[in-house]
C-alpha cells in the first residue's frame, strides 16, 4: 500500500475506535463494573447463589469488554506510533500494513459483539434444519446446509454436537439438531434464523431440469442452569426407541434415543447423540427449554409488530436468502440485499459477510 492508502486506513480505524467508544461509553461501564464489585465484596452476597451468579457474570462480561477495547486502543495508538516513523518501500512498512490489516479484522470482530448485547447472544446455539416439500431435493439441500453450518463453526473455533440427525431415504437429511458451543455463538447464528432457498440443476433429474428447493432453519440460545422455565412431569410424554445413527458414524443399536413430547403446546424433540439414555434425555430437556422460551421470544416479538403495525409472515415464500447455482452464481440476503458470487465460498462456510450486515442492519430486521 502507498502512504495515502495507509493513512486512509488509519482515519477508517480512528473512526471506528471513536464510534465503539462512543457506543460502549467506557466510563459509565466502569462504573457499572465498579458497583457490581461493590455488590460483590458483600459478606452476604452468595447467600442467594443463582443472583450472585447473575451479577458475577455480568460483571465478568462488562470487565472482559472493558479490557478488550482498552487492549485494542492500546494496539491501534502502537500503530500509528510505527507508522510516523516508517518509510515506505522499507521492510518495516510492509510488517506495519500486515498489522494494520490483521488489526482492522480484529476491530471488525469486537465491533459485531458489541452489537450482541441481548439477553441470550453470550449462549451457546441450538440449530434445527429442516426440508421443506420436495423429497430428495430438500433433503440434500438441507445436508448441504448443514455441511455449511459445521464448516462456519470450524473456521469459528466453536464446538459442534450432533443431538439429534435423521438421514433421507435415498439422500440428505431429513432433520438435524446441532449443539454449537462457542462465545456468542447464539449472537452471531440468531442471524440466520429463516428459510433458505436453493435454485440449481438437480443431480437427481435425469432430465438436467432446474429445481427450486427450500430448508427452514430454526435457532434458539441454550439454556444456562441460571434461567428458570417450569416444565411438569404431567405435562411430558417421554418415548425411547432405537437410534438410526448419525450419518456415517456408528449406528447406536441400543434403545437410548429420546423423543419427549411436551403435551400442553405438541413441542417434540428428539436426541440419539449419545449411547447413554439418561444423557439423550438430559440433552433433549436442554432442547426442549431452548423451544419453549423461544415461543416466548417470539410472542414478545411478535406483539412488539403489532405494536409496530407491521405485519410479516412467515413461510416458505419468505426466505431470507437465496443460492443460485444456475444459470448463474450468486447468494443473496434478500433483508439487507448483500450478495456474493462466490458460491463455493459461501457453502464452505464464509457466512461473516452475511451475519455483520445483518447484525449492523439492527431494527431494519425487527
Amino acid at each position: 500500500m502507498e502512504t495515502y492508502e495507509v493513512n486512509k486506513l488509519i482515519n477508517q480505524h480512528t473512526e471506528s475506535i471513536n464510534d465503539l467508544r462512543k457506543a460502549i461509553g467506557p466510563q459509565k461501564l466502569e462504573e457499572s463494573y465498579q458497583a457490581l464489585n461493590k455488590q460483590m465484596q458483600n459478606p452476604d452476597f452468595w447467600s442467594n447463589t443463582k443472583e450472585a451468579k447473575k451479577v458475577t457474570k455480568e460483571a465478568t462480561a462488562i470487565r472482559e469488554k472493558l479490557d478488550k477495547f482498552a487492549s485494542l486502543v492500546h494496539t491501534f495508538e502502537q500503530l500509528v506510533d510505527w507508522y510516523q516513523i516508517s518509510e515506505e518501500g522499507t521492510e518495516e512498512w510492509t510488517i506495519l500494513e500486515d498489522d494494520l490489516e490483521a488489526f482492522g479484522k480484529e476491530l471488525k470482530v469486537f465491533e459485531v459483539e458489541t452489537i450482541l448485547n441481548g439477553p441470550y447472544d453470550h449462549a451457546n446455539a441450538i440449530l434445527e434444519l429442516h426440508p421443506g416439500a420436495g423429497g430428495t431435493e430438500s433433503q440434500d439441500w438441507a445436508d448441504m446446509l448443514y455441511r455449511m453450518y459445521v464448516r462456519y463453526a470450524q473456521k469459528k473455533r466453536f464446538k459442534v454436537e450432533i443431538l439429534d440427525y435423521q438421514a433421507g431415504e435415498e439422500a440428505g437429511i431429513k432433520s438435524v439438531t446441532l449443539l454449537i458451543r462457542g462465545p456468542y455463538a447464539y449472537g452471531y447464528l440468531k442471524a440466520e434464523r429463516g428459510v433458505h432457498r436453493l435454485v440449481r440443476i438437480s443431480p437427481f433429474d435425469s432430465n438436467a431440469r432446474r429445481h427450486t428447493s427450500f430448508v427452514s432453519l430454526d435457532v434458539m440460545p441454550e439454556m444456562d442452569e441460571d434461567y428458570d422455565i417450569e416444565i411438569k412431569d404431567e405435562d411430558l410424554k417421554i418415548d425411547v426407541y432405537r437410534s438410526g445413527g448419525a450419518g456415517g458414524q456408528s449406528v447406536n443399536t441400543t434403545d437410548s434415543a429420546v423423543r419427549i413430547t411436551h403435551l400442553p403446546t405438541n413441542i417434540v424433540v428428539t436426541c440419539q447423540n449419545e449411547r447413554s439414555q439418561l444423557k439423550n434425555k438430559e440433552s433433549a430437556m436442554s432442547v426442549l427449554k431452548a423451544k419453549l422460551l423461544q415461543e416466548e421470544i417470539r410472542k414478545q416479538e411478535e406483539l412488539i409488530k403489532n405494536i409496530k403495525g407491521e405485519q410479516k409472515e412467515i413461510g416458505w415464500g419468505s426466505q431470507i436468502r437465496s443460492y443460485v447455482f444456475h444459470p448463474y452464481q450468486m447468494v443473496k440476503d434478500h433483508r439487507t440485499n448483500y450478495e456474493v458470487g462466490q458460491v463455493d465460498l459461501v457453502m464452505d462456510g464464509e457466512l461473516d459477510g452475511f451475519i455483520n450486515a445483518y447484525l449492523k442492519a439492527g431494527d431494519a430486521n425487527e
